[in-house]
């Protein structure tokens, strides 16, 4: 039904709340009542309630409640919009402007249950919704302004700046969550030994060990979670490190940057051409060139083979194969001599210690060259040309400490008391990581025929080299 535009009858209502905090639109409610009682204390008919629950109007982002209000009030649906405050129609002067361009030609009214009446039809009306808007805008940039100094200074002070829960920590962010905690730590250990996020964010979710949200857990939100600097004790403040915070590390932080490099290696993102399938690709040998095996199938995808990726030096049967190098991997963990062996310490340690006193002298003097510059002792220029040799310095530090761990991905095999059970339960990406920690396989090609002892598998084709 269209109805007379200059009729102010038939009123709309529209509420918003930018944050609910309550989680159950109590906010919107209660502006609703309100302005239910301001519409009948001036006997007007409310056709329609609009409403925008956890919705900032300064934000800028759609809000469906208000464009469908307007689309109503363009086609003439209403006389009057009643609200509780101006400030929850609008916080930025241009969409007061575009509700302005709306309500003058049709003399739609605005009615408020804090503000009073607002007639857009004069000049003194739009000048009093246009002072309005502007103190609103100006509400929200203090507001903001004042959040965040407070989160500024409790970054100077290694505390908390708040958020949602994280994961490790209760909601005060500071007192660890045990359980979680060794999540983390187990999680971490996982990826460095070679496990992928997929395999640990399906394995998370079969034990019922839930996010922070009590959603589940997919690789990306494993990723990031993993990817905190909070985990090593690292302040973060607008998407940089800030220095040491207040609370308990999670990982030291040479793990913590081990991982970080781990998970930002570029050949770890999934595509169609780095995804590999099967146990041997890539990583087998060609025994004649040199060259590494790929899967290929025959006879309609029925019959899977590897072959040399160059020269088509050797064709071998990929299932059997890839028995015969698990097979002879786990007969190998099962010596005697498996635990000296294939627990190797890696030569050239780096010195961690000279490079954690490097990162904190590099974050200390770019504290203290901030400080310089604010204070008007040293120019920009001045600031950029030493800035620019202490973030080279931290990248240095940083990049030793991202390079100093790596887990020994047959940890695990290494006296396990079913080695076959624990192979089977890592993911394809952990049991690739595991072959190539501890060799090398070459495939030669085979003999034809049966071989001596009655089969048809030519063992000798296929050479280990043990790495230790």
């Amino acid at each position: 039904m269209r109805l007379d535009p200059a009729d102010p009858q038939f009123a709309c209502i529209y509420c918003r709340m930018s944050e609910d905090r309550e989680g159950g639109g109590l906010g919107v409610d209660r502006q609703r009542e309100d302005c239910e009682a301001l519409a009948r204390q001036l006997g007007l008919t409310v056709v329609q309630v609009y409403t925008d629950n956890d919705l900032s109007a300064y934000s800028g982002k759609p809000r469906p409640g208000y464009q469908a209000m307007l689309d109503a009030l363009r086609a003439g649906s209403y006389g009057t919009v009643i609200a509780w405050h101006t400030d929850r129609l609008h916080r930025r002067p241009v969409e007061l402007e575009e509700y302005i361009d709306v309500c003058e030609p049709q003399r739609i009214e605005t009615r408020t249950v804090k503000a009073g009446a607002l007639d857009l039809t004069t000049a003194t009306g739009r000048m009093m919704a246009r002072q309005l808007g502007a103190m609103a805008r100006y509400e929200v940039e203090r507001m903001i302004e004042r959040q965040r100094r407070a989160r500024d200074q409790k970054v100077s002070r290694g505390e908390w700046s708040g958020g949602p829960r994280p994961y490790g920590w209760a909601r005060d962010g500071v007192t660890p969550v045990p359980e979680e905690i060794a999540v983390i730590r187990e999680a971490a250990d996982t990826v460095l030994a070679g496990g992928s996020m997929r395999a640990l964010a399906a394995d998370l979710n079969r034990r019922g060990l839930f996010s922070t949200m009590g959603g589940r857990w997919d690789g990306g939100t494993v990723r990031r979670m993993l990817m905190r600097p909070r985990n090593a004790g690292i302040l973060q403040h607008r998407g940089e490190e800030a220095g040491n915070a207040q609370w308990d590390a999670a990982l030291d932080e040479p793990t913590w940057r081990s991982l970080r490099a781990v998970l930002e290696d570029p050949s770890r993102i999934p595509t169609a051409s780095n995804v590999r399938k099967y146990l041997g690709s890539g990583l087998y040998q060609c025994g004649v060139c040199g060259e590494n095996l790929t899967s290929f199938s025959k006879g309609g995808g029925r019959r899977f083979k590897y072959k040399c990726k160059r020269n088509s030096c050797v064709l071998r049967d990929l299932q059997l194969l890839d028995e015969w190098v698990i097979w002879s991997l786990l007969r190998r963990m099962k010596e005697p001599d498996a635990a000296e062996v294939f627990n190797r310490a890696e030569t050239g340690a780096p010195d961690l210690k000279a490079a954690q006193s490097a990162l904190q002298e590099a974050r200390r003097r770019l504290d203290d060259l901030a400080t310089e510059f604010g204070a008007g002792e040293i120019d920009m220029q001045e600031w950029r040309i030493a800035r620019e040799g202490a973030r080279i310095k931290k990248a240095q530090a940083e990049a030793v400490l991202s390079s100093a761990v790596q887990v020994n991905p047959l940890a695990e095999l290494i006296g396990a008391e079913d080695i076959a059970a624990a192979w089977s339960a890592w993911d394809l990406a952990r049991q690739r990581t595991a072959i190539d920690w501890a060799m090398t396989v070459r495939v030669l090609p085979a003999k034809v025929g049966r071989q001596p002892g009655g089969g048809y598998w030519d063992a000798d084709a296929v050479k280990f080299d043990w790495k230790n």
